[in-house]
């Protein structure tokens, strides 16, 4: 089977940190709850086969779900094949938008303002939410896929054909990023991980009563405690499956380099902190972001984390008010 037809999970784990208010998407016992992505297409089929400079991706820095589609456009040199796009800015009711501040204050490609628009020409009855990330079909004027774990999926080997051999899932061996030997060990990690720290941190955050934020608070721990664990156990270390960056690194990656900066104060995950608390996962964090070797070609944790952008988002949503916290300072330690 490809990869990118494989199911990458069938949670959702798309959405910014500005999509959720807490009174909309907690339920009556104080649950948070995400709602799942409509559009899930793949490329390569016949209606979205892979060509180059057929596509667009669309996301924001500060949404962890789009991070990691950066980081593996950026990890597969796709620069030349997929057109990336910023939009920078959000209106509490109109949604993402371009302003300018940071890039173009238009689309690009077609000159618009909010990327409601891009919904509504995907689908004019379309009412679910806006988000990012967006691979967007230029041929077809229309969204192939809006749900980040697929689209990274998609990335990994869809688009190899255009790529020199040394960027080619297949010439790389072991070190792929979601090489077959470690697909069932990824994708069992996955699950608990993205149900307890990737989505866990919104579950604690916008958790609406005590005794929802206090299980989720619990289980989030818990799940940091189990990673510190396997990070230290025989082929686990320094990246999660062993020498080799896997997509399990790329997922957990978005969150934990939050986690100091914006979960630890803004959402309430305030048990422990990653710098302080976590020596494994810390030296594995650090390992990851400042490496600007081959294996990241270049950089690609570091050039794609965009801290004051983290932290102005998160403070919009978590607080209302868009004060920013000061610390921690650094934002991250060096090796």
């Amino acid at each position: 089977m490809a990869t990118n037809q494989r199911s990458a999970n069938s949670r959702s784990t798309s959405g910014s940190p500005m999509e959720f208010p807490k009174e909309k998407y907690a339920d009556q016992d104080g649950h948070f709850k995400r709602p799942a992505s409509k559009f899930r297409n793949f490329i390569p089929s016949e209606l979205f086969p892979a060509e180059k400079d057929r596509y667009v991706l669309y996301v924001n820095y500060g949404c962890p779900w789009a991070h990691r589609t950066i980081i593996v456009w950026l990890l597969k040199g796709l620069d030349q094949v997929i057109q990336l796009v910023e939009l920078d800015a959000r209106d509490p009711v109109k949604g993402w938008y371009f302003s300018g501040v940071r890039g173009p204050d238009k689309d690009p490609v077609y000159g618009a303002k909010y990327m409601r628009e891009f919904y509504m020409k995907a689908d004019p009855n379309y009412s679910g939410r806006i988000t990012v990330p967006v691979l967007w079909d230029k041929k077809h004027a229309t969204i192939v896929n809006n749900e980040s774990s697929e689209i990274i999926r998609m990335f990994y080997d869809s688009f190899d054909a255009f790529l020199p051999p040394r960027y080619r899932e297949q010439s790389k061996g072991d070190s792929a990023l979601f090489p077959p030997h470690l697909e069932h060990s990824i994708e069992s990690m996955n699950e608990w991980v993205y149900d307890t720290i990737n989505n866990g941190v919104y579950k604690t955050g916008f958790a609406g009563s005590q005794a929802a934020y206090d299980e989720h608070v619990t289980n989030l721990f818990q799940s940091l405690d189990r990673l510190e664990a396997h990070l230290g156990e025989p082929g686990h270390h320094p990246y999660l499956f062993g020498q080799y960056i896997t997509e399990a690194d790329i997922r957990l990656y978005t969150t934990l380099i939050r986690f100091d900066v914006a979960y630890y104060t803004l959402f309430k995950c305030n048990l422990k902190m990653i710098r302080m608390d976590y020596p494994r996962l810390h030296a594995w964090l650090r390992k990851l972001y400042w490496d600007e070797s081959e294996m990241t070609n270049g950089g690609a944790f570091k050039t794609s984390t965009n801290f004051p952008v983290i932290k102005a988002a998160y403070a919009n949503v978590a607080g209302g008010n868009a004060i920013v916290p000061a610390g921690p300072v650094p934002y991250i330690l060096p090796l």
